[in-house]
């Protein structure tokens, strides 16, 4: 890869950044695309993001993903939010658009790719979700994206967390973006009695629980059946088969792993900043 005065500078911004893959992934389809950018991990400390927002432009930044604990933070310091962002309650993409007139500074506009990564990964591996009922485990920032992504797709969705007035907020915020969205919310103790209920479910499972290093940790309890027809994806990626997916392969189920999601909320994040579709299998090779 060739740095010069002329190359055009991406990144990601969090805190930390130190584990992120992001930089692997986004410089390798750089170089296929023989494109001159560059991107670069940018750890910010929390009480400095207003800061370094606004300083980006002034460094030549085309644009930044934004990660944990920043992807709301960042929201009111933007001039522009697209909508999905805005129902979502989350930017993980920001674009410094050039003004028309080329004054200083550039506009600021703040994107939610991850709704749309989570949705191809569904269509690249063959799994329906439009009007399909829905079991969302988990009511952080990324089940307000998969949310988002369902209730567009007309599918019937049940959340359930182990703190409801957690849940029914995110309800209550996405219905004022989407208020024809068929949402429920269900405290987590009754996720047996919610399935019984559901006709083969696409089960998506949000939270943390499993993730490496805790590998033997599942959110599934022993006495719930997985309903006949179930798919389960987990966003979780690290392990690449958690013990959530385990059990539900025992079950019959279908299952998937975050890293499509992962890749596909990239890709987009990367043609919203050149213009460029990368591919996903070259992306998946580099990481």
């Amino acid at each position: 890869m060739k740095i010069d005065g002329k190359t055009q500078k991406i990144g990601l911004l969090g805190w930390p950044v130190s584990h992120t893959k992001s930089p692997i992934i986004h410089n390798a389809v750089i170089e296929a695309h023989n494109l001159n950018f560059a991107y670069l991990p940018l750890p910010v400390h929390p009480k400095a993001v207003e800061d370094a927002v606004k300083g980006l432009p002034a460094l030549g930044f085309l644009g930044v993903n934004i990660t944990v604990p920043h992807k709301q933070a960042v929201m009111p310091l933007l001039d522009e939010i697209d909508p999905a962002a805005s129902a979502i309650g989350a930017v993980n993409t920001i674009l410094f658009q050039e003004n028309e007139d080329q004054s200083y500074p550039p506009k600021s506009i703040g994107f939610n790719t991850d709704w749309i990564g989570f949705q191809q990964d569904l269509e690249a591996h063959g799994v329906p979700y439009a009007g399909r009922d829905c079991l969302v485990i988990g009511a952080g920032g990324s089940a307000r994206s998969v949310i988002y992504s369902l209730i567009n797709a007309q599918a019937n969705v049940h959340l359930c967390a182990r703190r409801k007035e957690q849940a029914d907020g995110v309800v209550s915020e996405m219905l004022e973006h989407v208020p024809d969205a068929n949402l429920s919310t269900y405290d987590f103790g009754r996720m047996g009695e919610v399935l019984e209920t559901l006709n083969a479910p696409l089960i998506v499972h949000t939270t943390p629980v499993g993730m490496h290093p805790n590998v033997d940790q599942t959110v599934w309890p022993d006495d719930v059946p997985f309903p006949a027809g179930s798919f389960v994806y987990d966003l979780i990626y690290t392990p690449v088969e958690t013990q959530l997916m385990r059990q539900a392969q025992a079950a019959g189920c279908g299952v998937l792993n975050g890293l499509g999601m992962l890749l596909g909320q990239g890709a987009e994040s990367f043609r919203i900043w050149t213009g460029v579709q990368p591919d996903i299998a070259l992306m998946s090779a580099a990481l």
